[in-house]
């Protein structure tokens, strides 16, 4: 026999429009904001109608691992949590840049959503099977997305270990060719003193080529010429916002040839007093570059002319832990409370 409450199979929504964002995450670092505007609506319509049900209607409980759970009674506790709690935690992880734009308001509209543990009977069988001391959904979904996401580290130690990349970094970057970097994702890890973990950002790479109308290739074989400030365009591209696969608007676009530079770390002239032009382009667009300093670009441009493999942090798009976690706490529940149970630490 199948029981799923109303309310609860609406919330299932809620993954498919998360896969969606996920694979577009992978592929773009770009989630529409118009995504979450029906998953947000559907929140508030269940929140003003289950706090009614629950305040003017009788109490009200379901059974759920043997037990009954009085659900009207702590209704608005979780509410409070979630909202009050969950929600605050992520705009500070938003704030402090652990969180991107779009992973701050998915997880927002999870707050808002599922404050509550959602109950599907299946048979005998009553998921999520794992519960957790709290019974905040939301927060059981972050949990399972924060240890959902240390797993990505690990695999980047593994990988570099088994291919013998020994550095600081190989916890959080991969190498990457330099021709794979027009269409990579993340940070580069490299300045021309060595490994660093405050590079440029490859997005901003993107949009200072667009904005000059050179591709990679062209610049490293010319890069003692285009280092010069004077030989940038009159009548700058577009820059657009950086995403891989975006087209700039125009044609003036500067041809590959010229003298093949030698690549070494000594080929930077910094007789120049803005290099690449990079003071100009960040001072000309008409948007941020995601942060980037002139001296982070410079640097970036340096490495980048210079180096056959570099040192990149493909970040992690977390949107795509975050629809694992939700899809293990829908299925599983919660895994820091079964982990602490395995442990012997806390019993749920």
């Amino acid at each position: 026999m199948v029981h799923i409450p109303i309310p609860d199979l609406l919330r299932l929504l809620v993954l498919p429009v998360f896969a969606w964002a996920a694979w577009r995450d992978v592929q773009t670092r770009r989630v529409s904001n118009a995504t979450w505007y029906p998953l947000a609506a559907l929140a508030v319509v269940l929140l003003l109608t289950e706090s009614w049900v629950a305040w003017s209607g009788p109490p009200f409980s379901r059974e759920w691992m043997g037990l009954q759970v009085a659900v009207s009674e702590w209704y608005f506790f979780y509410i409070a949590v979630s909202l009050g709690f969950v929600a605050p935690l992520v705009l500070a992880f938003w704030w402090f840049r652990a969180f991107g734009g779009a992973d701050a308001k998915a997880f927002l509209v999870i707050a808002a959503l599922l404050p509550t543990y959602p109950f599907y009977h299946f048979g005998g069988t009553v998921f999520p099977v794992q519960g957790t001391v709290l019974g905040v959904f939301s927060l059981t979904i972050l949990t399972n997305a924060v240890l959902l996401a240390a797993l990505y580290p690990l695999a980047l130690f593994v990988r570099n270990l088994i291919a013998g990349r020994f550095d600081s970094v190989m916890f959080v970057g991969r190498v990457v060719p330099w021709n794979e970097i027009p269409d990579s994702h993340g940070r580069l890890l490299e300045t021309p003193d060595g490994t660093s973990r405050n590079g440029a950002d490859l997005d901003a790479i993107r949009m200072y080529l667009r904005w000059r109308g050179v591709s990679l290739a062209a610049l490293r074989k010319r890069a003692s010429e285009l280092r010069d400030p004077t030989t940038l365009p009159a009548e700058p591209n577009p820059p657009t916002d950086g995403a891989v696969g975006a087209k700039s608007i125009g044609s003036k676009t500067v041809t590959d040839g010229g003298k093949v530079v030698e690549k070494s770390r000594e080929s930077n002239d910094s007789s120049y007093e803005d290099p690449w032009g990079a003071a100009r382009f960040l001072a000309e667009i008409d948007h941020g570059a995601y942060g980037t300093t002139p001296t982070q670009l410079r640097e970036g441009l340096e490495v980048l002319v210079a180096e056959d493999e570099v040192w990149v942090s493909p970040g992690i798009p977390f949107i795509v832990p975050m629809f694992a976690g939700l899809l293990v706490a829908f299925g599983y529940g919660d895994l820091l409370s079964g982990l602490l149970g395995a442990l012997g630490i806390v019993a749920i």
